[in-house]
């Protein structure tokens, strides 16, 4: 059993970023979709698909990478655990790496960045960075 499927998700993502792989397959689920959206909408990765077995949903996401190979990916962590939550209001949200990264924050208004958290006023939980 799994008690941490995003941070899973996370780890399949930075693995296979590690080893330059074009695609990663992983179980599918709603909240983790939203993320993969988030970093898409971003320009963290490519794309996202998902695609229906009769028992399982798997998303496989398209990861990106630069002109000369480089990572767009460099380090994505977990923040937020299930033992753990993090949670921050808007005055208290911290820019990641200067405003170079982005906070992905679990709302009231869904799965928003950081800098969507300032623009509309609302804090939340801390999902995970990426930078």
């Amino acid at each position: 059993m799994m008690t941490d499927p995003i941070a899973d998700m996370l780890t399949r993502i930075r693995n296979a970023s590690e080893v330059y792989k074009p695609e990663v397959g992983v179980p599918h689920s709603i909240m983790k979709e939203n993320i993969v959206k988030v970093l898409k909408q971003e320009g963290y990765i490519k794309d996202y698909r998902i695609h229906k077995d009769s028992a399982k949903t798997t998303m496989f996401v398209s990861l990106k990478y630069g002109s000369d190979g480089e990572k767009v990916i460099r380090t994505i962590k977990r923040e937020s655990r299930p033992g753990c939550k993090v949670y921050s209001n808007v005055k208290n949200m911290k820019k990641v790496l200067g405003g170079l990264g982005i906070a992905i924050v679990s709302t009231s208004k869904g799965i928003l960045t950081d800098k969507e958290c300032r623009e509309k006023k609302i804090g939340g939980e801390i999902l995970c960075t990426v930078c």
